[in-house]
């Protein structure tokens, strides 16, 4: 396999639309600290901001490795991250080897804020979709490419909204958005044993961190999957197993804000994620994803279906993921030196 790193010219990038909505509430506090506080506390996640970035992503097409709307995609993403003026953008190029003996090209894009910050977190989401919608009922049109709405562009079209608050409105720590790809080019014929299948483009960047041992992220989240009709998100088995902790954070959080409905305080089905690879690579990580849906006690019924289009995405749960994963980032306080 071949890598290397591409920072973008912020020069060359275009122009593109986007909500740009700041959201921040009038604060009263009259001590600076005070005041910059209160007001990171208050910032608010747009939803329709980040639905749009769900459309943008749909109306590329299929993104799979490989194909020119995948190419394309991705450029797009390295555009919009590069106009919310991160200190550094990391492009990664590579190939890879799928279970199928195809060679992917893939890429992973990376926008670190506060890369001074030692104190550190990570949040990532897919942006790749299925080569096939090996769930259809139809079988004639199982190999067919899904549009992936939810599985894919939800949990990156939240980072994107949140992209764009924490460029405007800087967390006390370091904050590092990755948008990752070759998620979904995974073997389904038993996930246990295929497990390495999947995450393709999380394994390789875990194998070329940006990181040393004194600025290794905190924790990490990973979106996927967040924005399907009344999703409701469990604890995921993998991350309560190993990272509870921050899994009591983030429901914790829910909970406060009055989402305990949206978040529910139980464990639920085990996935092969991203998420399993950053921890891997010694970084606390759990997933937000609906794998333990009310009816169906699985995947949402659009999961790798030509049904994952934008009639499937749900505006409230993809405001209740983006709002919590908002402030928990904007809480969090440096260590102590």
């Amino acid at each position: 396999m071949r890598h290397f790193f591409l920072t973008l010219s912020l020069s060359a990038i275009i122009s593109l639309c986007g909500c740009r909505q700041a959201g921040n509430a009038t604060t009263t506090a009259t001590n600076p600290a005070e005041a910059a506080e209160a007001s990171r506390n208050q910032l608010t996640f747009n939803a329709d901001s980040a639905y749009s970035y769900i459309k943008k992503q749909v109306e590329f097409g299929p993104r799979v490795p490989g194909t020119d709307s995948h190419r394309r995609c991705a450029e797009w993403l390295a555009e919009m991250l590069a106009l919310t003026s991160p200190d550094s953008l990391i492009v990664q190029n590579a190939q890879v080897s799928a279970f199928t003996g195809d060679e992917l090209p893939i890429t992973n894009i990376m926008a670190m804020y506060n890369t001074k910050a030692t104190d550190r977190v990570i949040l990532a989401a897919h942006y790749d979709t299925r080569p096939w919608a090996d769930n259809e009922a139809d079988q004639n049109k199982r190999n067919t490419p899904i549009s992936g709405a939810n599985d894919g562009a939800s949990g990156v079209g939240a980072l994107l909204e949140i992209a764009r608050i924490i460029g405007e409105n800087r967390p006390e720590i370091g904050v590092d958005i990755l948008l990752v790809d070759a998620e979904d080019y995974g073997d389904s014929g038993g996930f246990s044993m295929h497990e390495d299948s999947w995450c393709l483009g999380t394994q390789y960047w875990a194998e070329h961190m940006p990181y040393t041992d004194a600025n290794r992220p905190r924790y990490g989240i990973v979106l996927d999957m967040i924005a399907g009709t009344n999703a409701r998100f469990h604890r995921e088995f993998f991350s309560d197993k190993t990272a509870r902790s921050v899994v009591d954070k983030v429901w914790g959080e829910a909970a406060r804000n009055g989402l305990s409905q949206t978040f529910i305080n139980e464990v639920g089905g085990s996935i092969v994620d991203d998420h399993i690879f950053i921890d891997r690579a010694g970084i606390p990580c759990i997933d937000i994803v609906e794998c333990n849906n009310a009816i169906t006690r699985s995947f949402p019924p659009t999961w790798h279906t030509l049904h994952d289009d934008l009639a499937c995405i749900d505006i409230n749960p993809l405001r209740a993921v983006g709002q919590t994963v908002l402030n928990v980032i904007m809480r969090e306080k440096p260590s102590a030196r």
